[in-house]
């Protein structure tokens, strides 16, 4: 039985919902943002930030505890460039969220659903994460740009006094 053991099974056994969660998490400290359905982000926000609040304390105890979690996956970067994930969240993700505490995560809704069953999707990300240029929010864009400034219009003092020097000019 499981009592007082409350989370989302998202019609998935448990092996597999913990598989998912594990990849889930590792597409998310590989590629600092996903898109995903919201319930699914959800549940991996809980798994991800106990995996980083891990790699904060950066103890032995605490990184065998990670690897028992997640596994220890290598991240490929291009051609020659290898990192494991655990070593990126106790080096990187450890470092750039040693004074947060807690809520390491953001979720934002998307304004489509997914065209083949209609589920609500979601960016799933990692805050303070350097700006990735293939992804951008809707609407950012509209937001950073200053408008440009209407040009004044003439006072009609001003274009009386345009007209009469002409006249004094062409006479």
């Amino acid at each position: 039985m499981q009592h007082s053991k409350t989370y989302r099974k998202l019609s998935r056994q448990r092996h597999h919902y913990r598989a998912l969660m594990r990849n889930l998490a590792f597409s998310l400290f590989q590629h600092e943002r996903i898109k995903t359905t919201m319930p699914k982000a959800k549940e991996a926000r809980r798994f991800a930030e106990k995996i980083i609040t891990l790699g904060k304390k950066g103890s032995l105890h605490d990184r065998r505890r990670a690897m028992a979690l997640m596994g220890n996956k290598i991240i490929h970067h291009g051609d020659s460039k290898k990192e494991d994930v655990i070593g990126k969240v106790f080096g990187e993700l450890a470092e750039r969220y040693k004074n947060r505490a807690g809520g390491y995560t953001r979720i934002i809704r998307l304004p489509r659903e997914r065209a083949g069953d209609a589920a609500s999707m979601v960016l799933f990300e990692l805050v303070d994460a350097p700006e990735d240029k293939l992804f951008k929010v809707p609407g950012d864009e509209a937001d950073s740009k200053e408008k440009p400034k209407k040009a004044e219009k003439k006072s009609v003092e001003g274009s009386e006094s345009d007209q009469t020097e002409k006249e004094a000019k062409s006479a």
